[in-house]
């Protein structure tokens, strides 16, 4: 017979959007509450659990942080894996640690993302003008956490005992997520005389519906059809052109609005970044690769 989890967990677990008991995951581990408490709930909700901690090496001492994650796992009967990355020189560090992390993790790794990051990420993804990211993250097994708050995550590894890790990165107000984090929100908290985090989430989702309906109709547009797009709503034509367009990353705004004049008529073709150009002919768009290299 299974063990029964900690009245602490159990209480949290309703809430969390773990995958059936009995499977096999993978949870990204840093130490501290967040995913502390990942750690903690996936193993309540009967997972068979596989924390994997990485060192950036970004600070002295850093090692020393997988031995907590280490012990934990030896308390909740989880396998531990403990990778190394870096180290970083020259600038954009937080950047190039982050896609170093990901990378040594795999696809699927479940995250300690709380309902108080979901709302930075609103704010964060508004401050940079990505109005696609104001849905923020996509809620899931892969972000069981989404509906905590990081009080409840932190109040969960105090009831256990679990040890944490404190990242003075966190506070380093260098980085823009924290400035959200301790300034703006507080602020916005303080104007509106509530929290904002849970409205700032639920406006989240409202606009994941929005567009997932957006989504559902833009890709019944052909994309090459200068006719289709010029006469379908703006809405949708720029999304069939994003759909269109996007590889690695998403075209920004002011390529989506080229590509459309050229369907418009008014220029015969536009670059789109990468070497690329959208050109038209006899109302088809047609999207040409960059010259192969030493070809001018």
């Amino acid at each position: 017979m299974a063990e029964r989890p900690d009245p602490a967990a159990a209480a949290l677990l309703p809430r969390c959007t773990f995958p059936p008991a009995g499977t096999a995951v993978t949870c990204a581990v840093s130490g501290g509450p967040d995913s502390m408490a990942l750690l903690a709930l996936a193993a309540a909700a009967g997972l068979a659990v596989t924390a994997v901690h990485v060192d950036h090496q970004l600070r002295p001492g850093s090692a020393e942080e997988a031995a907590v994650v280490r012990a934990a796992c030896a308390d909740l009967d989880a396998r531990f894996r403990a990778v190394t990355v870096g180290p970083f020189a020259g600038g954009n560090v937080e950047a190039r640690a982050r896609a170093a992390r990901y990378a040594a993790l795999p696809p699927d790794v479940l995250t300690g993302h709380t309902l108080d990051d979901q709302a930075e990420t609103v704010l964060l993804n508004l401050s940079r003008g990505a109005a696609i990211g104001l849905s923020a993250m996509q809620p899931g097994w892969r972000r069981p956490l989404l509906a905590l708050r990081r009080t409840e995550t932190a109040g969960l590894c105090a009831a256990l005992g679990l040890a944490v890790v404190d990242d003075p990165s966190n506070r380093d107000r260098r980085f823009t997520r924290n400035r959200i984090r301790q300034e703006l929100m507080p602020l916005l908290a303080d104007i509106g005389r509530r929290d904002p985090a849970p409205i700032l989430a639920r406006q989240a989702d409202l606009l994941r519906d929005d567009h997932a309906l957006l989504d559902e109709l833009a890709a019944a547009l052909d994309p090459t059809d200068a006719l289709a797009l010029r006469g379908a709503p703006l809405a949708l034509a720029r999304r069939a052109v994003r759909r269109w367009l996007t590889g690695e990353h998403p075209p920004d705004a002011a390529t989506i609005e080229r590509v459309l004049a050229v369907a418009a008529g008014a220029a015969p073709g536009c670059d789109v970044g990468g070497g690329r150009q959208v050109r038209r002919s006899h109302h088809r768009l047609r999207l040409v690769p960059p010259p192969p290299r030493g070809d001018h």
